[in-house]
């Protein structure tokens, strides 16, 4: 725990005790928002356990989720639609995502600890690459972040359940992308990202079709 209080502490000596941890979820899926997630712990907060929330089980950032609401001094959550993230890319959606979640914290902080990226602040701020596993805010933002989206996919896994967004939540896994062959493009889907655009304009599914084809003359060649 106290290696994960490292960057907290450092600046609790310096009298600065409303730290914001920043993190993102949903830079690498085909299907939904980014979402972000800004967290104000008490001052020397201790949660055993908690780190990046890629480490831990779904049932672990559940319970996690909801301690870090009940405990947390503010929380806000910053979410950039598939549309922003078409227009702007991922990187630069991501960073609007977080500069939300920053700005719509109820509590001005005095200073945030941002995952990897380097954010223009007025606040003072320390981008820490792997922060997630090394600042307990940043992975509290982390869990926040994670919960929220991963809950949001849920939701359209109930209104397009044939995509199972459930299991993969937009990530572009081998049955993600054959559902999506399969059932084509809905609203939702970020049509800049591979193999999302080749889709669109025909050439995946052409290039599918082709090897299909190829596949059943071997096999008759064969006989």
């Amino acid at each position: 725990m106290e290696d994960l209080l490292k960057y907290e502490h450092e600046l609790n000596k310096k009298g600065i005790t409303l730290i914001a941890g920043v993190d993102e979820v949903g830079r690498g899926p085909l299907y939904g928002p980014v979402v972000t997630a800004a967290v104000i712990l008490p001052v020397d907060y201790e949660l055993t356990g908690l780190t990046d929330s890629k480490k831990l089980s779904p049932k672990k950032r559940d319970i996690f989720y909801e301690i870090i609401k009940r405990d947390a001094i503010s929380i806000s959550i910053g979410v950039k639609s598939p549309e922003v993230i078409d227009e702007v890319n991922i990187y630069e959606a991501t960073k609007l995502a977080m500069y939300e979640a920053i700005d719509n914290l109820s509590i001005k902080p005095e200073h945030v600890l941002i995952d990897a990226m380097k954010l223009d602040l007025k606040i003072p701020s320390t981008s820490i690459i792997k922060g997630d596993a090394k600042s307990l805010s940043i992975a509290a933002a982390s869990v926040i972040a994670k919960v929220t989206r991963d809950r949001m996919l849920d939701e359209v896994a109930k209104v397009h359940p044939e995509y199972g967004f459930e299991h993969h939540k937009g990530y572009p896994t081998k049955a993600h992308i054959d559902a999506i062959l399969k059932y084509g493009i809905i609203d939702g889907y970020r049509k800049t990202f591979e193999p999302i655009k080749s889709i669109i304009n025909g050439s995946e599914i052409n290039e599918r079709s082709k090897k299909r084809k190829g596949t059943r003359r071997s096999a008759k060649q064969k006989v």
